[in-house]
């Protein structure tokens, strides 16, 4: 059972339901209007105090006291954002990242922003190698906080419109791939079992689609947007 923490001690989610036994917070997958936040800490009363602040600022949260029940949370609720402590009991912030990376593509348009007093170089470098999208320092900066997670959800509901803008067929999807790999088009000719011509021709019209005018704009527009990995 996951965690609220409150000024009188933890609340857990059964006990902020609404009627019905539904959890107002939306962790049982119900649709849901504002975007969700999960923010993973152990200590209660920054806990607390981060949870009032996101949800005057108008996010949904919901809230685990430890990596492990941070995980359990992600996988059950399924949220917009992850908001996590580094070192915590039972598993780390980073042990938590890595378990999310893990079941990638499931979660992999989730962004996970590090909340930590460890502001030391190396920290930070292993957090954005194992894929954090973000720092946050303590004490917070609240403003910067709202700012970094309004920058993040907007960053993941681009990624996500892209599929159904550009509406690219399989051919094109195949052709662009290698074209971002750096095979020319005789070279994907071959790989693909079919001529030049048509390779020039995929490529145009995935061009066209993504309303750039070179390949190369192509590739990086497309590597950018999810549609393909190089």
């Amino acid at each position: 059972m996951i965690e609220a923490a409150t000024p009188h001690g933890p609340v857990s989610s059964s006990e902020t339901a609404g009627p019905g036994g539904v959890d107002q917070n939306g962790v049982n997958g119900l649709a849901r209007n504002r975007p969700q936040i999960l923010c993973v800490e152990d200590d209660f009363e920054t806990l607390s105090l981060i949870s009032e602040e996101l949800r005057d600022r108008g996010f949904d949260v919901i809230t685990a006291n430890n990596g492990q029940e941070g995980f359990t949370a992600i996988c059950r609720s399924q949220p917009d954002l992850v908001l996590c402590d580094i070192n915590m009991p039972l598993m780390s912030g980073f042990e938590v990242l890595e378990q999310l990376t893990a079941m990638a593509p499931r979660f992999g348009n989730v962004p996970f922003v590090f909340l930590t007093a460890l502001s030391d170089r190396d920290t930070e470098l292993k957090g954005r190698t194992l894929g954090a999208d973000d720092y946050v320092t303590k004490p917070i900066d609240f403003d910067l906080l709202h700012a970094i997670i309004n920058a993040r959800l907007a960053g993941v509901a681009r990624m996500n419109i892209w599929p159904a803008q550009s509406n690219l067929n399989e051919r094109e999807i195949e052709s662009l791939t290698w074209a971002a790999r750096g095979k020319s088009s005789d070279e994907i000719a071959e790989i693909l079992g079919i001529g030049k011509r048509a390779v020039d021709f995929h490529i145009d019209n995935a061009r066209a689609k993504l309303g750039v005018a070179t390949r190369i704009q192509a590739a990086v527009k497309a590597t950018v947007g999810g549609l393909i990995t190089p």
